[in-house]
């Protein structure tokens, strides 16, 4: 992975922890998130309502994850019982957050069109 493409999907993680942070969520960044495909790269706990999110800052058309990716994504949250969002950030759009159900299979990967995720796609402020 580029430098700068961790640094740019950083710098997203850390926008939904303090987003979240600031609407009274307990928030954790999973230790080598972006690294290991075994667990997401936040959680968020609020009095009942948990989440478990992928976050991805990227500027395209569609976004991609490849099919072992997904399988351990659906798992996560089939043996957790935590609801597992994506959350998909472009600039000067923001976030689009949605779950990895809305991704569709491909040849090699399940996708997700950004035209789909607009349209689907919840903002933060909706999951408080």
């Amino acid at each position: 992975m580029a430098f700068g493409t961790y640094k740019k999907g950083a710098r997203a993680e850390r926008e939904l922890i303090h987003f979240f942070s600031t609407h009274g969520f307990e928030v954790i960044r999973a230790a080598g998130s972006g690294v290991n495909s075994l667990s997401p790269d936040l959680l968020a706990f609020k009095q009942g309502r948990q989440y478990a999110i992928e976050c991805k800052a990227w500027e395209s058309g569609s976004l991609s994850f490849p099919k072992e990716k997904a399988a351990a994504m659906k798992k996560w949250e089939e043996v957790t019982g935590i609801t597992y969002l994506i959350g998909w950030r472009v600039n000067r759009d923001g976030w689009f957050i949605f779950p990895v159900h809305l991704l569709e299979e491909q040849d090699k990967t399940f996708t997700i069109t950004l035209a789909k995720a607009k349209l689907a796609g919840r903002k933060p402020e909706d999951l408080l």
